[in-house]
């Protein structure tokens, strides 16, 4: 995308294709999603990504571990994916990648760091 889009614009087509990727990848899209960019890193926040299997599941620490693990693998096996959706948004390259879950809110963060300052890159809308 070119210098002249704001950043509110490049955090919107981030969730946007977050969201997509959600979906195609993971089975299913949340709830709810927003992006922020903050100097280097990008922070997606996703809200309701889990299924109702998932909650029944959460209710037993072995359960919880569980999902943990699985979502946490199914990031790590898509991070080509996610790493080219930041790189073709922003044109940067992505330095690393984290992500948790939380089984008592429903709440999934993926934390991305490139390898530059991604907020100073766009003018602020």
């Amino acid at each position: 995308m070119a210098k002249s889009f704001t950043k509110g614009q490049i955090e919107a087509e981030i969730t946007k294709g977050m969201i997509k990727f959600e979906k195609d990848h993971m089975g299913r899209g949340p709830e709810d999603a927003e992006t922020h960019l903050i100097n280097d890193i990008v922070f997606v926040r996703f809200k309701g990504v889990l299924t109702a299997a998932e909650r029944q599941l959460a209710k037993n620490s072995e359960g919880t571990e569980l999902i943990k693990k699985l979502r946490s693998n199914l990031v790590e096996n898509s991070r080509e994916i996610l790493e080219k959706i930041i790189s073709d948004i922003t044109g940067t390259k992505v330095v690393s990648l984290h992500m948790d879950i939380s089984t008592v809110t429903g709440e999934k963060v993926i934390i991305l760091t490139v390898d530059e300052n991604i907020e100073k890159k766009y003018l602020t809308s």
